[in-house]
């Protein structure tokens, strides 16, 4: 076996072609075995398996410096950099995260989970090489839709006209996570269909020299390019086509659906983790938006490239048409974009994860809320129980979105509030409302919401009390409804139980009414403490007599945690909370 002699890049180098392509041959097989049993991204990692051998073989890493957007795509890479054991032994295949990760390894140099930065991170370094004499070469790696973002523009217009070693590496698999959207990509396919040759070439036309590999799976046309490339003195771009999922039937077939998975059987592709039949958010928007389209042809759905989020699989696409917009891996776009559809009337709702929403501040606060313009955001994965990649978390968005003026951010706490809040946000023509959309599954509540959204800020008392009260917001809700029932059963104490809906904004009157027969005040919310949702009532509480106790997560970076653990750890257990409540009642 190949692969388990290989300890660092230089031992790619010892290799005959013929070796390298039953070492490719290897490394699609420990591929498989390790995201069978443990999940991961698929389709981009055995898509660049021969075009990652082939730049170990010819470049020197770390001394030349490899930069992977997204870093989904670096599992063969870190392969070969010494880190192979976490992908033969079961053991350890926890031992290194999804994505490039300096503390790891000197052969990554960025921690990086979010599409586009490639270019301009290695922008970055290739400065920084040529103002200390250096000679080494820097090479950015981009795919998977990631040209579409804004920020791959803006590195591409500035390693144009650097005039130094900047190698841009375009793998065209004709994917995003879904089908690719955008100018750009009609430009690519010519480029693909006339293998390179096409007069009308957009990186040509920013100055950058460029190549064709017509087969991105073929070492020695790889090898032969990255060999004419390597010390240029010029930017330049290597355009490579590839396809995703190589190798690899059923991720060749369905390249969207195995873009990620969870683990899977190797011999059929069955997912090895059941759903049941269990609802969940994503598809019950999807299901609800598309009926709602049928009866108003202004409504307008858009993605940023993850068009599943909020249930719009190819065949709800289709049926959409026109009214559907997949803007590629854009975020700032697509708030944008929101924001002039509903300027002109039409009635937009924008489906995003929350941790791709970070991406978008300005956006939020200058081009949507600036103008008051009634778009909707439904933000998902915001939550302790979201993504939990130090790249990926969701826990941010209550102190960035819930502080710019006009934004109206709800948290419902079930089906049926969600459902009134979505309705009341597509109706209205008042504000921009974003919706934390709950991560902890589908709840029920059975009871039919008929709240008006329209009165802002005003919170809902589900369980009137004294001397406690709790107001739980979101997904935390169910927690504060322990909280409350093991007050009363273990130490007779009749709490109050809030629900707020609102996250933008505090309910005056009735804090102001809790001073007559309560001494303190809970806050529970599932996101960081610092900006979030608590203090705004601890400093309305600030001049009172008033105790106030807010829960939440510490503001800290964290990577691959167990979410149970990061509960008990801020005191987000029923128990922790009312031991807390109790040390200070006595």
């Amino acid at each position: 076996m190949y692969l388990e002699k290989i300890n660092s890049p230089e031992d790619v180098k010892k290799l005959s072609i013929d070796e390298m392509k039953d070492l490719s041959t290897e490394i699609r097989e420990v591929l498989l075995k390790k995201l069978s049993e443990h999940g991961g991204h698929i389709g981009p990692n055995l898509g660049i398996v021969e075009l990652t051998i082939a730049l170990h073989y010819v470049f020197n890493s770390p001394k030349d410096k490899i930069v992977y957007d997204v870093s989904h795509q670096s599992y063969i890479h870190k392969m070969l950099t010494g880190r192979k054991e976490a992908f033969i032994n079961s053991e350890k295949y926890d031992e290194v995260s999804g994505y490039s990760n300096p503390e790891e390894s000197e052969h990554d140099f960025f921690n990086i989970g979010h599409t586009s930065t490639s270019i301009s991170l290695a922008c970055g370094l290739a400065k920084a090489r040529d103002v200390k004499d250096e000679t080494d070469n820097v090479i950015a790696i981009i795919g998977d839709g990631s040209l579409s973002g804004g920020e791959a523009y803006e590195g591409l217009n500035n390693a144009a006209e650097t005039g130094t070693n900047m190698i841009i590496i375009v793998n065209d698999n004709d994917m995003s996570i879904a089908e690719n959207h955008g100018g750009l990509y009609k430009n690519l396919k010519e480029l693909r269909d006339t293998e390179g040759k096409s007069e009308c070439n957009f990186f040509k036309a920013m100055g950058l020299d460029y190549h064709y590999v017509k087969d991105g799976h073929d070492l020695e046309q790889l090898i032969g390019v990255f060999n004419k490339v390597k010390d240029t003195k010029q930017p330049v771009v290597v355009h490579i086509h590839t396809v995703k999922g190589k190798g690899f039937k059923f991720a060749e077939k369905n390249k969207e659906q195995w873009h990620w998975g969870m683990p899977f059987v190797l011999e059929t592709g069955a997912s090895k983790v059941s759903m049941g039949s269990a609802e969940n958010y994503g598809n019950l928007t999807g299901e609800y938006l598309l009926d709602y389209m049928k009866r108003d042809p202004k409504v307008v759905a858009i993605t940023s490239g993850t068009p599943a989020v909020f249930g719009f699989w190819k065949e709800r696409r289709n049926e959409a048409g026109r009214q559907f917009v997949d803007v590629g891996i854009a975020e700032e776009h697509a708030v944008a974009l929101a924001s002039g559809i509903a300027a002109n009337g039409g009635n937009p709702v924008y489906g995003v994860y929350s941790t791709f929403l970070q991406r978008t501040y300005d956006q939020l606060s200058q081009d949507l809320c600036i103008n008051n313009n009634p778009a909707v955001l439904l933000v998902f994965a915001a939550s302790v129980y979201g993504m939990n990649d130090v790249t990926h978390l969701g826990l941010y968005d209550i102190g960035m979105m819930s502080n710019i003026p006009n934004m109206v951010y709800l948290a419902p706490t079930c089906k049926e509030e969600y459902f009134a809040m979505l309705k009341w946000a597509m109706i209205q023509k008042d504000h921009p409302v974003a919706i934390r959309v709950p991560a902890m599954g589908v709840i029920e509540s059975g009871v039919v919401d008929n709240t008006d959204y329209s009165k802002l800020n005003k919170y809902e008392v589900t369980k009137a009390g004294k001397d406690v009260a709790v107001i739980a917001l979101g997904d935390f809700y169910q927690l504060g409804q322990s909280v409350t029932e093991k007050l009363s059963q273990e130490n007779g104490i009749n709490a109050t139980l809030i629900n707020p809906k609102y996250i933008t904004g505090i309910d005056e009157e009735l804090l102001e009414g809790l001073k007559k027969e309560h001494k303190l005040v809970i806050t529970l919310e599932d996101g960081i403490l610092d900006g979030g949702f608590g203090e705004k009532i601890a400093r309305y509480y600030g001049a009172s007599d008033m105790k106030v106790l807010n829960y939440g997560i510490k503001k800290e970076l964290l990577d691959r945690y167990v979410p149970d653990e990061l509960m008990k750890k801020n005191r987000l257990t029923d128990v922790q909370i009312v031991e807390d409540i109790m040390n200070i009642i006595k």
